[in-house]
């Protein structure tokens, strides 16, 4: 449980952190991820201008560490605590694969956002959808780890 107290401690510091650099984004970094077309996309960028499409940027590599962290805590959590021990095997495996997926889309998504604010970018309709599809499954996989994680330890509690 120690290592899973570890990682998670470093997913938030990553997270706090992160959440002051970015803060001065004007509309906020979410806008950004829910786009879903080049017009939206391009609206948001417009709106952040050339200095906080460099801010945007400078974020990228530090949220590889982020994601690689929260993954490697949820994995760690489902596996060592004893929240889900009245989980079956099963549904504790699929549960312990929920935050390294949402790591697998936030990679994915990073990927693309690199490409498309990149000076210059050109890209298909399609991939703007593609990184709002895969940040879209990112914040569900994160709320719904979340929420599973709540309502077992309310369970517990109440056990």
């Amino acid at each position: 449980m120690r290592s899973a107290t570890t990682w998670g401690l470093v997913s938030l510091a990553l997270l706090i952190g992160l959440g002051v650099y970015l803060a001065p984004l004007q509309p906020n970094l979410v806008a950004l991820q829910l786009t879903f077309t080049p017009a939206a996309f391009a609206a948001v960028l417009a709106a952040w201008q050339p200095q906080g499409v460099a801010l945007f940027r400078s974020h990228l590599p530090v949220d590889g560490l982020l994601l690689l962290s929260y993954a490697m805590f949820g994995y760690l959590l489902v596996g060592n605590s004893t929240v889900f021990a009245r989980f079956s095997g099963a549904a504790r495996w699929k549960l312990a694969l929920v935050l390294p997926l949402a790591a697998c889309a936030d990679a994915a998504e990073n990927l693309l956002h690199w490409w498309l604010t990149a000076p210059d970018a050109s890209a298909a309709a399609w991939i703007y959808t593609l990184a709002g599809v895969c940040a879209s499954l990112k914040w569900l996989c994160l709320l719904a780890f979340a929420a599973v994680v709540v309502w077992a330890w309310l369970q517990r509690r109440s056990a």
